[in-house]
């Protein structure tokens, strides 16, 4: 019988032409993850074309028609209908499912899990499923699980700048096509956003909810609580859409039961898997999303200061690549942790 050393893995990524799932299998290669066979799937429309994994061109199946059975892991990147859907068929025919849509994260019974901040919990999963945090959650945490270890966090106040390559491909055209029609002196026509985007900000982003938070606004009060396993921590979010196309910035300021000085925070994040602190008082001396977090793994972590207003307060900027970080590396980490199960 093979030992987990060893043992080899048929993975199918749901969602294989998508911009995450093509980020997915570019990271399965370059880590060399342990795979028998590698599965592409997607939508009908793009059944029969083909996406690269490491050297070889595969041929991408149809979801609607595939039969799970044999399928060892399963990332699913295909959004939340597919995923209620699929991921549970998938479940049953004895897969683990790592799933990066929203469908299962606020279920009891199914782990949400940051690999840096609670891999333990990964090994719980009754359905069979993991949940993949939100792009923004994820680097947040990555950053603050430190502190809150070091000291508990008390409060976060975040403002969260978002790129455009988080509402996806057709995001990324509309912003390309306002800023060549803008400065081409041509009027626009906005179709995905419900303003203009370019030269823009919007401070919406998902629906309204009754309290006047938007969704994407609340998953990180949700999923800050459910990953940290602490329902007393307050969480008082800000998301705002931006006119850049990958990686995410968040402006954080963060309240501790007890102090830390800058000194030792910078440590501790220095001493952090998945962080890079950039932190130098100079111009530039700090990470943005297009000079440090866009194509790369780490969260980025600079303007390390104590807050003015709270003797226990830190303030931080917090920068990653939300399509490889916030998505799809992260689930490739959560099947590094079940494949080390063996």
């Amino acid at each position: 019988m093979s030992s987990p050393q060893n043992r080899r893995f048929r993975v199918a990524v749901v969602g294989a032409t998508g911009a995450v799932g093509e980020t997915m299998l570019s990271i399965l290669a370059e880590r060399d993850f342990p795979v028998s066979e590698l599965v592409p799937l997607a939508s009908a429309r793009s059944a029969g074309s083909t996406v690269k994994f490491g050297d070889d061109d595969i041929v991408v199946q149809d979801l609607a028609t595939f039969d799970p059975t044999g399928i060892d892991i399963a990332l699913f990147s295909a959004g939340g209908d597919t995923s209620k859907e699929y991921a549970p068929k998938f479940a049953a025919a004895g897969a683990v499912v790592i799933d990066n849509s929203s469908a299962f994260r606020y279920d009891d019974d199914v782990p949400l899990v940051i690999s840096e901040v609670n891999p333990e919990a990964a090994r719980n999963r009754p359905r069979g499923i993991i949940a993949n945090p939100n792009c923004s959650t994820m680097q947040m945490l990555v950053a603050l699980a430190p502190l809150h270890r070091r000291a508990g966090i008390v409060r976060i106040n975040v403002s969260t700048y978002q790129s455009v390559s988080g509402a996806g491909r057709s995001a990324m055209e509309e912003l390309g096509r306002q800023t060549g029609d803008l400065l081409n002196f041509r009027g626009i026509d906005p179709q995905k956003f419900p303003v203009q985007i370019a030269f823009n900000l919007i401070p919406q982003i998902d629906a309204f909810l009754e309290n006047g938070f938007t969704k994407e606004e609340m998953k990180l009060v949700w999923e800050t609580h459910k990953i940290l396993g602490d329902d007393s921590i307050l969480v008082n979010p800000t998301a705002v859409r931006v006119p850049v196309f990958y990686g995410h910035s968040e402006s954080v300021a963060v309240e501790l039961r007890e102090r830390i000085s800058v000194d030792e925070a910078r440590a501790l994040l220095a001493a952090a898997p998945g962080v890079e602190v950039v932190d130098e008082r100079v111009a530039g001396g700090y990470p943005t999303p297009v000079t440090h977090a866009s194509g790369r793994d780490p969260v980025f972590v600079g303007r390390i200061r104590e807050d003015l207003s709270h003797p226990n307060g830190l303030n931080l900027w917090i920068v990653a690549d939300n399509i490889r970080k916030g998505a799809a590396l992260n689930a490739v980490q959560v099947a590094e942790l079940v494949a080390a199960e063996g």
